[in-house]
């Protein structure tokens, strides 16, 4: 978080009772390394307030925690619940099982719904899915003020939301893990990521192995799940300035640095102008063994 007013917070809806789990505890399941929960958290980087309606998550400390009333009652007190703790003038909506849902989806879902009162992801076969959606903090307020219903598409299609459409594929961001055998089909596709590169224009294929084409093939793909586009990295200048600082200082300082170059363009300085201080600045420090 910085001293800027947030421009959303974000509700984790992670209090269900998972019946067709077994009563397992859904949010904690882990798929590639990760607990559920934490990778829908992770979906939703740059909130202000993380509210997670459910018990307690370990892997998320700084997370602000409440229960619906009762436990289990349903998405719409869970919702009730979590628009409470909101302070930011808008809320994206997830559930807490969507192993595939990506940055790139929740940046498409709040930049759509700025055009209306909110944005709804759909699936393949066009139908809203509730639990993966940005709206109008007061908006939602309202909505929930006059509702005595008990389903979410009762309460939010009369608000009439942007409909956000992605490619479908074998990890759509809309699959969820409510079942033994979802779980497992996710694990399974979790485990094949790193032996597949995706594309826009062509799908998956098999990774490819060599220097820079690999590279290519990662900074794509890393750049698709940030909401990035890759034609803006100037990949050149950060491999110049990485190689720079770990010949001059340390190889550790290498991907510090690259981080450092990161947050200075994104403070809104030239790329290249604070890449060429840093490299003078790492060749001045090989020169000087005691630098001060």
């Amino acid at each position: 978080m910085n001293d800027q007013e947030p421009e959303f917070d974000a509700v984790l809806l992670a209090g269900g009772r998972a019946r067709r789990l077994g009563g397992a505890d859904k949010p904690g399941v882990t798929v590639g390394g990760r607990s559920l929960i934490a990778r829908v958290a992770a979906a939703a980087a740059g909130a202000g307030r993380l509210v997670v309606v459910g018990p307690a998550r370990p892997e998320l400390p700084h997370a602000v925690t409440v229960r619906e009333d009762p436990p289990g009652a349903g998405p719409v007190p869970a919702l009730r619940a979590g628009l409470a703790e909101v302070r930011a003038p808008w809320a994206v909506l997830l559930a807490a099982d969507l192993p595939f849902l990506g940055f790139a989806e929740v940046t498409g879902l709040r930049r759509r719904a700025r055009t209306g009162t909110g944005a709804v992801l759909v699936d393949d076969g066009g139908r809203e899915q509730w639990l993966a959606g940005c709206w109008r903090t007061d908006v939602l307020r309202a909505a929930l003020a006059g509702y005595q219903g008990a389903s979410l598409h009762g309460l939010l299609s009369p608000l009439d939301p942007v409909r956000l459409a992605t490619p479908a594929g074998e990890r759509a961001p809309w699959l969820d893990c409510d079942t033994p055998e979802a779980v497992e089909r996710a694990r399974r596709l979790a485990g094949r990521a790193g032996r597949t590169v995706v594309t826009a224009e062509h799908g998956p294929r098999p990774a490819r192995r060599g220097g820079m084409i690999v590279l290519e093939d990662w900074l794509e793909v890393a750049c698709r799940e940030l909401g990035l586009k890759a034609s803006d990295v100037d990949r050149d200048l950060v491999l110049d300035l990485a190689r720079d600082v770990a010949h001059g200082v340390a190889r550790p300082a290498a991907p510090l640095t690259a981080y450092l170059l990161g947050l200075a363009v994104g403070r809104g300085e030239p790329a290249r102008d604070a890449a060429a201080r840093i490299t003078e600045l790492a060749e001045g420090w090989a020169a000087d063994p005691d630098p001060v």
